[in-house]
């Protein structure tokens, strides 16, 4: 392959393959969120849909795309449509510049890890991105024509705005660290034998990062523009079907992406202690090194869960008080 389709074709692929990752992981972070719900509660879970209920995500998708679809009277219908893609499209977005390994040598090219290489300022981007996603929650909220949305979309919007702040800030000790804002570069500052993880010296930023991110995605303890016990459902209260599905999906793929970013930022990316990938061989090593990095996300995802099943919410004026503090 030369020229042109040197560049596109590759591309392609690394687009395709993220995709699949990313929503294949949503799906079975879905699983895993009940699967360990139920362990923490001394139950099974879900044990009926393939063997040890690993097709329940399918069984779900299913019922989902045959649930009817309701557009409430008082809905704005274009907005009510929209919103639930603007949920879930930035957090795909994001991805574009996340490197998820070193890199790889097929049929005598050497191809980076990453969709969009050379990316210098991958940091803003991730931020401005995934900042796009509350935008989805807002809108859902103000269309719907419900009361109970409307609320929980102004306090997405005001969580969000929040606790910004403080992810900003503890990213900036990271950048002035490192001097530079490319999300490669970074991770190459964690590498070698006489560098540490950036959470041992930058462990307050990590605290307040780690604090940020679960504001940021909803989370509990901090989901408070869908509480329950509050305001119903919520932004989403009026949606149902494939638009209600698409929320939970850009919510996991939300997570899934401040996973990557907390690895990439304060847990040393792709590498391990003493370990160098280039042992391995031009293949064998990127592979790994892309195992690596999905394992230590599928790590933070274990902690979302973990958090969720283990504190109770905020109360709203607790929640903007330790935002603003």
């Amino acid at each position: 392959m030369t020229g042109y389709w040197a560049i596109v074709i590759p591309a392609l692929v690394k687009i395709l393959v993220i995709i699949a990752v990313v929503m294949t992981g949503v799906a079975y972070t879905t699983l895993a969120e009940r699967k360990v719900s139920a362990w923490m509660q001394d139950r099974k879970g879900p044990n009926r849909a393939g063997p040890f209920g690993l097709l329940q995500p399918v069984a779900d998708g299913i019922k989902f795309f045959f649930k009817e679809d309701i557009t409430p009277a008082e809905a704005y219908r274009p907005v009510y449509l929209l919103a639930p893609l603007l949920t879930l499209v930035p957090a795909l977005f994001t991805f574009a510049v996340i490197p998820f390994g070193t890199s790889v040598t097929f049929l005598g090219q050497t191809h980076r890890l990453v969709i969009a290489p050379g990316v210098d300022v991958g940091i803003i981007y991730l931020l401005a991105i995934s900042s796009f996603s509350v935008y989805g929650i807002l809108l859902a909220g103000w269309s719907s024509g419900n009361k109970y949305s409307l609320m929980g979309g102004l306090r997405s919007a005001s969580q969000v705005i929040s606790y910004e702040l403080g992810m900003g800030l503890s990213v900036l000790s990271v950048v002035l660290w490192t001097g530079t804002f490319d999300l490669d570069k970074i991770v190459a500052a964690q590498t070698g034998w006489g560098h540490v993880w950036f959470f041992l010296p930058h462990f307050l930023a990590f605290v307040v990062f780690v604090v940020s991110v679960f504001a940021e995605t909803g989370r509990l303890p901090f989901d408070l523009p869908e509480g329950e016990s509050e305001i119903v459902g919520g932004y989403h209260t009026e949606y149902s079907g494939l638009r209600f599905a698409m929320f939970f999906m850009g919510e996991y793929a939300n997570m899934i992406t401040a996973s990557a970013f907390v690895v990439i930022l304060f847990l040393g990316g792709w590498n391990l202690p003493f370990v160098d990938w280039a042992w391995f061989g031009p293949v064998w090593g990127g592979l790994l090194s892309m195992a690596v990095f999905f394992g230590k996300i599928a790590f933070c995802l274990f902690v979302f869960i973990w958090v969720r099943w283990t504190l109770p919410r905020f109360r709203y004026d607790q929640l903007m008080g330790l935002g603003w503090k």
